[in-house]
């Protein structure tokens, strides 16, 4: 069976242990979750999640019926064939720069659109709001560049396209 990722975002009841209950059944059933991000809607009483898994059809078909079993869910869409706009929060942080570093630093900046939220006397670092895909060429190349890195990632937030163009 082909492996490969799929997309799920959930409406659920924002209530204490919903969280949990989701996570529990991805642990409890050895299902990976790749990313997973979870901010109120504009119903304070409704939470959206996103969910990123990398698995085969049989499996991806057993995860949403199990998540539309759940009580707290109020809807679970597959977003994984639907035109969607998905960004992926990250911090990127160049550490022990010299001048030409810094210089190289905000090059790159310039190039993949992020924005420089700080700066330090050895250091630089990026606010980066891409895709998955972008934020995972910046990393290989700041890789290439520069000798420390400090990497941190947040889950991707989607929403449906209110046009055809896709991601």
């Amino acid at each position: 069976m082909m492996m490969k990722d799929r997309w799920i975002a959930l409406y659920v009841e924002n209530q204490v242990g919903v969280l949990a209950k989701i996570s529990g059944l991805f642990a409890g059933k050895s299902y990976n979750m790749k990313s997973l991000t979870v901010g109120t809607t504009e119903n304070d009483d409704i939470s959206r999640m996103t969910i990123s898994s990398t698995c085969d059809d049989l499996t991806f078909e057993q995860i949403k019926k199990q998540l539309n079993r759940m009580v707290e869910v109020i809807k679970v869409m597959d977003l994984t064939e639907t035109p969607i706009h998905m960004k992926e929060l990250m911090f990127a942080k160049v550490k022990k720069c010299s001048e030409q570093d810094k210089a190289e630093a905000f090059r790159i900046a310039a190039v993949f659109s992020v924005e420089v939220a700080d700066i330090g006397p050895d250091s630089v670092l990026f606010e980066c709001k891409l895709t998955e895909r972008r934020n995972n060429e910046l990393i290989r190349l700041l890789k290439d560049r520069f000798e420390s890195l400090e990497i941190v990632r947040g889950g991707a937030v989607a929403i449906e396209s209110v046009s055809t163009s896709c991601r």
